[in-house]
């Protein structure tokens, strides 16, 4: 009997989509239903999780907006809004995945979700590692970070890197990649063992703080910030550089894209740019994992986590992302069993 009680289900429900301007916490709404602890007889393949942790990202900002043809989809009104998160097998139906599992992948904004065709999900294995860390440095921001800098950058030893928005999720990994493998490394110095570091944000002549950090140019740049930034360091790339266009979060609040100006220094100088989606690189997770473990038991990779508590606190976690309100790889605990 106890295998069918219904419980409450905390929701977090958009109320509408925010198609330019900042997000608020407003757009966002908690909500409450009941769920069955079990999957509903006769559902296949199916999982019942419960949420321990929630991922807030930049990409999600544009699933907020009412796209069309977007390679991730919009959130739909008045349902539960959904990211990568780690969470517990409660019950399950599939053959991958029994009671007990702990896993990481895509989920919903709420106690408990079921997933019906478990599309990104993966098991966690290494557990003797803190938990909170698969949502970001074992989860998506690793992974991004991993294929961003090894695969589309194609590093080599003694390379000037630049990393913008170094102290998000993904940057605070690229920056201490690249100074594993011997390479200079801009930004965020005193934290991460970076070489240099400068605001972008509070910096009037990005060009100038360009110069002043890499006075002999940039082979890698690793694409977070996009506009103006993304300006600056064309105009200071070396000739065969590398950008990775990873995001551009300067951009995604906008109405009007801002343009640049500097595109044809890519011809003179080599450089090639290259956008990528992490989820073409998931079968790559193991090799990660083989690289990134003992790097962390180590020491020798340092993580940021900047967590806030409960449920009702992600609408603000979320949106604080977009005015720089964090520190680091920003989390929601929705609960800590």
């Amino acid at each position: 009997m106890a295998g069918e009680e219904s419980v409450r289900n905390k929701q977090v429900v958009l109320k509408n989509h925010v198609n330019s301007g900042l997000p608020k916490e407003s757009d966002m709404e908690i909500k409450e239903s009941s769920i069955q602890l079990k999957v509903p007889e006769g559902t296949k393949d199916a999982i019942l999780l419960k949420n321990l942790y929630l991922s807030c990202d930049p990409y999600m900002r544009n699933r907020l907006k009412k796209l069309e043809g977007s390679y991730v989809a919009s959130f739909q009104v008045g349902s539960p809004i959904s990211g990568y998160g780690v969470a517990k097998v409660v019950d399950s139906t599939h053959p991958g995945y029994e009671k007990g599992d702990l896993v990481w992948g895509m989920t919903g904004w709420e106690e408990y979700t079921l997933l019906t065709a478990p599309e990104i999900l993966f098991k966690i294995q290494h557990t003797d590692v803190p938990l909170t860390y698969y949502t970001g440095l074992l989860g998506m921001a690793g992974t991004t970070a991993y294929a961003g800098f090894y695969e589309v950058c194609s590093p080599k030893k003694g390379e000037y890197v630049y990393v913008s928005a170094a102290s998000g999720a993904v940057g605070q990994l690229v920056g201490q990649f690249a100074k594993l493998l011997g390479c200079y490394v801009d930004l965020l110095k005193n934290k991460f063992g970076f070489d240099a570091a400068f605001n972008y944000k509070e910096e009037p002549d990005l060009d100038a703080a360009l110069k002043r950090c890499f006075p002999e140019g940039i082979d890698i740049y690793f694409e977070n910030v996009g506009g103006k930034m993304l300006d600056a360091v064309l105009a200071n790339m070396r000739v065969n550089g590398r950008i990775a266009a990873c995001g551009m979060i300067s951009q995604y609040n906008n109405e009007q894209l801002d343009a640049v100006h500097n595109l044809m220094y890519i011809v003179p100088k080599r450089i090639r740019m290259q956008g990528f989606i992490v989820s073409d690189f998931y079968h790559l997770y193991p090799k990660y994992l083989e690289m990134i473990i003992p790097s962390i038991k180590e020491g020798k990779v340092t993580y940021v986590e900047d967590k806030a508590e409960g449920l009702e606190s992600a609408p603000a976690a979320l949106v604080g992302l977009f005015t720089g309100r964090n520190v680091g790889k920003q989390l929601v605990v929705v609960s800590h069993d």
